[in-house]
């Protein structure tokens, strides 16, 4: 089927060929008659080549379609037997055999009409060779791929000093325990409180990263000196030693990387020096400055938390001093230690007083029974009972209103200011003991909500120089490097191929 199509098609072109002959040829020859033309005076002699240009252009696209008629008989012949064979295999091989399954091939098409005009041929494409903006690109690669790399690969083989790691991990721990006061309280919590956990590892990483952790490492180990001792040699990798306190700042984030995982508070640090054990101090460093910040912290919240229980302490005990001091004081005023007391003891010599006269009146009442008028017994038991009545009534006026009672005051009014003064005592000492027993609680509970830092990992010293990574350096400026290059290239191309 393929050679039909190409037979074919060579016998099109040998027409189309035949065709471009006969028309090139007239239209050459009239060109040529019009340009020609007889002029006056001209002769018969200047019409023959004209008439000879025609006849060889007649005779040449005679030739053509000789040799076209040629070709496609040959095609057709070639065609005619190849299918006759096939038609011949096919009636060898049966209706039930495999190749007499396999459809005949299509005729072929019929060539188009002589009339219709040929399709514009376009030329042929001239071989490539090297113009000058291939030799600039060219120089571009080498410009801005090959020396980056090269110039990179020297800097980090050749002048980069080694640099250790050294890494430490904590996180920030709280004996928080949830008790049964707590339920309540962690539903506020889950509203809005927050966690004190999560918000003080987030304070110890910024703390980190920090100028004043910085400036406090740098008082003890003298950053400035240890970073930039291989300035000279590597002033990229290296500090500048004339630096402020901002660019050891920059230069501290650089050499101390943090992983912190905010979900559960857990922090690892990478800490570079050019030495060992200059690593595995620095981390040291790092995490002590780090675990008094954190008791400083917990100091903090366990003062806040202390800090109104302690003043209601505070002022119980002023309100019990100075309920003491007036009761002493009005103790010494009116002579009397216990007012209870002494009441007490008035009652008694009451009592005792009205036994006595019960006892007197009955012997009055004996004697009068038994002797005789004007016997001295009588007068003297009457004498005895008016004293005691006299004296009854005498201890008992003390109670009231025009009674005198220690101090020369009222007994009522003395009685009724110290019983004032008692309220206030035992009220201020109770209120001292309910301040006393708040103030045990918050610090208690401040003590069981104090937090510290716990280190899952110490700070190691390591026996290899791990950075920096020269590899993956060179890689990174080798595909920064060519990804600018292209981009650079691909903008030349779009601007030079605009309209």
């Amino acid at each position: 089927m393929s050679e039909q199509n190409t037979n074919i098609r060579v016998v099109r072109d040998g027409e189309d060929a035949a065709e471009a002959a006969e028309t090139s040829a007239p239209v050459a020859a009239t060109a040529d008659g019009a340009s020609d033309a007889p002029e006056p005076g001209r002769g018969d002699a200047e019409d023959k080549p004209a008439k000879t240009g025609r006849t060889k252009a007649k005779k040449e696209g005679g030739a053509a379609r000789e040799s076209t008629g040629k070709t496609a008989e040959k095609t057709t012949e070639k065609t005619g037997g190849k299918a006759g064979e096939k038609s011949a295999g096919q009636a060898a091989d049966g209706p039930s055999g495999e190749r007499g399954d396999t459809p005949a091939p299509a005729p072929a098409k019929p060539a188009p009409a002589r009339g219709k005009p040929a399709p514009p041929v376009r030329p042929v494409a001239p071989p490539a060779r090297i113009r000058s903006r291939h030799w600039g690109i060219l120089f571009g690669l080498l410009l801005l791929v090959a020396v980056p790399i090269v110039a990179a690969s020297w800097y980090v083989y050749e002048r980069a000093v080694d640099q250790y790691a050294s890494t430490v991990g904590f996180t920030v721990r709280s004996e928080d325990v949830t008790s049964a006061v707590d339920i309540l309280g962690g539903l506020g919590t889950a509203l809005g409180g927050g966690g004190g956990g999560s918000s003080d590892s987030d304070i110890l990483y910024e703390f980190i990263r920090s100028q004043e952790l910085v400036t406090l490492i740098d008082a003890r180990l003298d950053l400035r000196s240890l970073y930039s001792r291989h300035f000279e040699t590597d002033p990229i990798f290296g500090f500048d030693p004339s630096g402020s306190i901002e660019d050891l700042t920059d230069y501290w984030q650089r050499m101390v990387r943090i992983s912190y995982d905010a979900n559960s508070g857990l922090m690892e640090l990478r800490v570079l020096a050019f030495t060992p054990q200059e690593a595995r101090a620095v981390a040291e460093a790092i995490f002590e400055e780090s675990t008094s910040m954190i008791n400083d912290l917990s100091a903090i919240a366990r003062e806040d938390a202390t800090r109104y229980a302690r003043e209601d302490l505070d002022l119980s005990v002023e309100r019990l001093k100075a309920a003491r001091e007036a009761l002493t004081a009005f103790r010494i005023e009116n002579e009397i230690v216990d007012v209870t007391a002494d009441i007490q003891g008035q009652m008694g010599l009451l009592n005792t007083l009205q036994a006595q006269l019960a006892a007197a009146l009955i012997e009055y009442d004996l004697l009068l029974a038994t002797a005789r008028t004007g016997d001295p017994r009588l007068e003297q038991a009457q004498r005895r009972i008016e004293v005691i009545e006299t004296r009854i009534d005498e201890e008992r006026q003390k109670f009231g209103v025009g009674g005198t009672g220690p101090g020369g005051e009222s007994y009522a009014t003395t009685v009724a200011e110290f019983e004032r003064l008692t309220v206030d005592r035992e009220f201020a000492e109770q209120a001292y003991v309910a301040a006393q027993s708040a103030y045990d609680g918050a610090r208690a509970e401040a003590n069981r909500q104090s937090r510290y830092l716990a280190a899952y990992i110490a700070p190691t010293l390591a026996e290899k120089a791990e950075f920096p990574q020269r590899a993956l350096i060179v890689a990174l400026v080798a595909a920064f490097a060519f990804l600018a290059w292209a981009i650079l290239t691909l903008i030349y191309y779009s601007l030079r191929d605009r309209p």
